[in-house]
């Protein structure tokens, strides 16, 4: 009997479980794309047989021993925040541990990465809790942000009475200052100046000359 092994790419899913750092049960799928080394061919069907007994007997427990080996490095939280540690952890690690058998790992992938109820469970519920702490902060900048405009409107209607009131200082100080100029002619004994007032149109123009004293 003949035994036929392609040198070329293979690909085979391989499941495996194990716990993180934290004691957190965690499953993934694996892809693993690999080939054969052609100058080994011969001791591997020597030492394991067909294809599909190097795939069960090798690739599947030392994939699952490579997964042991990166999940223990981490809590199950940081299997999920770094997933691509993980992975890089994980593929160092099988490398290791099938290059010794002719096997040539080329690329991996994780198809899917499964946790315990209850983590999923914590996940869920930190979300939510994320969620509204984001939607707290929104809500708090925005009280902020108009008590900052309440604050603004009020400077602003404050500067604009206290120009009022400077204003109007200015103006009584001018009618005082033009109070006593006419009293102090008045008590000099001085003519009031004449003012000459035009009344009337262009073409019928009527002047009157009267005496400032007469304002008051």
């Amino acid at each position: 009997m003949v035994d036929v092994y392609d040198v070329t790419v293979q690909k085979f899913e391989v499941p495996a479980q194990s716990s993180t750092k934290d004691l957190q049960d965690i499953s993934a799928s694996f892809a693993i794309n690999f080939r054969l080394d052609p100058l080994q061919v011969v001791d591997i069907r020597r030492k394991q047989g067909t294809l599909q007994n190097l795939v069960s007997k090798v690739i599947a427990p030392q994939t699952q021993e490579a997964f042991k080996i990166a999940a223990a490095l981490r809590t199950v939280e940081e299997a999920v925040t770094k997933r691509s540690e993980l992975k890089r952890d994980f593929d160092s690690a099988l490398n290791q541990r099938l290059e010794k058998y002719g096997i040539i790992v080329l690329d991996t992938s994780v198809i899917d990465l499964r946790f315990s109820p209850e983590f999923a469970k914590a996940v869920e519920e930190k979300q939510i809790a994320e969620q509204r702490a984001q939607r707290a902060v929104y809500v708090a900048q925005e009280a902020e942000q108009e008590a900052q405009a309440e604050v603004n409107r009020a400077k602003g209607k404050a500067e604009a009475q206290k120009l009022l009131a400077e204003t109007l200082k200015a103006q009584g100080g001018e009618l005082v200052l033009q109070k006593e100029a006419i009293e102090a002619w008045r008590q000099g004994g001085a003519q009031m100046p004449k003012v000459l007032v035009m009344s009337g149109d262009s073409n019928s123009t009527v002047p009157f000359l009267f005496n400032m004293g007469d304002l008051e």
